[in-house]
């Protein structure tokens, strides 16, 4: 077990300073597990106290036969005890100090539950399975303070991949700010399993990683159209090996900048040496050595593509990015919900949406969402489902304007937006869906697989938006905040418009209907013109 100790002493939890956390983040990943002991500061400063790791072939159980063996298992849990004594030594025994997770090498293993609960019983460590929308999350918290270090990153669009064992999550930043986030089934374990498949010949080997390198980097440049990089950042253990190996002086944290030619010559060098040699020569465990060349041939292919000179290596982990999660005291901050809603905006941009219209109607929604707290009781999570339904409603007209609603939820549910779960996706492509005609029914598609809470959630969303959208017709146009009276039975929309207002007036009664169902409150317009 590698273990790598911090220069600051160990600190038992009766010597740490007041408002000083302990916490312990563990992460079970393709090819070892890793755990990192850290303390938080009151003012959200991390401190790194420790670093361990131990190689465990998870990901080469899943991708080779479909589950976790038991072999596999028992080290597993032998791993996590050793970790656990390690905890006992720093006094971290509050279950909510230790944040354990496990991506797609746990995720999709086909006794996934069994071998967490094996996990749980013999450690008491409780591990979560994180999404991609997690991932997504913990990466760009890592990434966050690279765009502070290195300024010019904020004036260009940079492309943050990591090539791991499993897939391969890519997040696109524009001027700094997240436009969009991709996670692909494309892993260099995965390329692994399928040349044993193949029973491919060693001297061949090299020539299908290379022909899978081109057309994995096709795909994610696709993906990535019509805003490719004119920087592209590579996280995970493979490209810092690659940079350890070319600057043996790297300190592992900061972001070193390489020539992409120096990457390509150690990539053509380590391909010509077998996964012994490379585990031999590099002191690697044979899925870390077997992940190696893949990886680094992804990161040069993508190079060459882009015509890149050079590449950016971070020392960055997911596990810091879940630090800094626990030091900010929460995910969704204000922060991380203005990136999700800056990638909605930037996949409606694509489609075409009118955007100063959908802003007003996103303004609307958000007003209405405020003054009805006390009666939907959602929490700000919610307020973000709403905001990207507002934001999204009208993209089926890319397809066509003849039901374009519900063009709009299938769009929705298959596109990449950042920081958002498949769940949370789910529910916004509905928001969007009943934003207009018919009012949700049980036999829906899709609607009838939610739990009812999430029913529910869609009803008061969804009245939320159809009465938002209402606003925006015809003269009723409303650019500022929304003026409201709320009285028993009723809520009461104030606007200043010379002459007649019937057909306004006519026309949100019409997109109020679902409104009233919910909420039980009649929407009336009131014209305050001339009063």
């Amino acid at each position: 077990m590698t273990h790598s100790k911090s220069k600051h002493k160990h600190k038992h939890a009766d010597a740490v300073a007041p408002g000083v956390k302990l916490v312990a983040v563990i992460e079970l990943g393709t090819t070892s597990i890793r755990m990192r002991v850290a303390q938080i500061a009151p003012g959200g400063d991390v401190t790194i106290l420790d670093s361990l790791q131990q190689a465990v072939a998870l990901g080469s159980d899943t991708f080779r036969q479909g589950c976790i063996g038991a072999q596999t298992t028992e080290t597993c849990v032998k791993v996590l005890s050793n970790f656990r004594q390690v905890l006992g030594e720093y006094r971290i025994t509050d279950e909510r100090a230790i944040i354990a997770v496990a991506s797609s090498a746990v995720r999709e293993a086909g006794n996934r539950e069994a071998f967490l609960d094996r996990v749980l019983i013999a450690t008491g460590i409780k591990v979560q399975t994180i999404d991609e929308a997690e991932v997504n999350r913990y990466t760009y918290l890592a990434v966050k303070p690279y765009f502070k270090q290195e300024p010019d990153l904020r004036k260009t669009s940079t492309l943050v991949i990591e090539v791991g064992g499993g897939t391969t999550e890519a997040l696109m930043f524009l001027r700094g700010r997240v436009s969009s986030a991709h996670m692909y089934p494309l892993g260099s374990l995965r390329l692994r399993r399928q040349l044993e498949d193949m029973r491919t010949p060693p001297a061949r080997a090299g020539e299908i990683i290379a022909r899978h390198a081109r057309q994995t980097a096709e795909r994610l440049m696709a993906g990535l159209e019509p805003d490719l990089p004119s920087c592209i950042i590579a996280m995970g253990g493979d490209a810092r090996l690659a940079c350890s190996l070319i600057n043996p002086d790297w300190d592992q944290r900061s972001l070193l900048k390489l020539r992409t030619k120096d990457l390509a010559n150690l990539t053509r060098r380590l391909a010509n040496q077998t996964v012994d040699e490379l585990v031999k020569d590099l002191n690697l465990s044979y899925p870390d050595a077997e992940s190696l060349v893949p990886a680094l041939a992804v990161y040069c292919e993508l190079c060459r593509a882009m015509r890149l000179r050079t590449i950016h290596i971070g020392g960055m982990t997911i596990r810091d990015g879940i630090l800094a999660e626990a030091a900010s005291g929460g995910a969704w901050t204000p922060d991380f919900k203005r990136q999700i809603l800056n990638s909605a905006m930037n996949l409606a941009r694509r489609f075409h949406v009118d955007e100063p219209q959908a802003k007003r109607v996103v303004r609307h929604a958000r007003d209405l969402f405020d003054l009805l707290a006390d009666v939907h009781r959602l929490d700000s999570r919610y307020e973000v489902v709403l905001t990207v339904a507002a934001i999204l409603r009208n993209i089926g007209h890319f397809i066509s304007r003849r039901s374009h609603h519900k063009h709009s939820m299938y769009l929705i549910q298959n596109s990449d937006i950042f920081g958002l779960s498949a769940r949370d996706l789910l529910l916004a492509s509905l928001v969007a869906r009943y934003h207009r005609r018919a009012l949700p029914k049980a036999t829906h598609e899709y609607y009838t697989t939610l739990e009812r809470e999430e029913r529910i959630v869609v009803a008061k969303l969804a009245a939320i938006l159809r009465v938002a959208d209402g606003l925006d017709q015809g003269r009723l146009r409303i650019s500022g905040p929304l003026r409201t009276h709320v009285e028993p039975g009723t809520l009461a929309i104030l606007v200043d418009i010379a002459g007649d207002i019937a057909l306004e007036r006519q026309d949100l009664l019409a997109k109020s209907d679902m409104f009233e169902q919910v909420y039980g409150m009649q929407v009336e317009l009131r014209n305050t013109h001339g009063s």
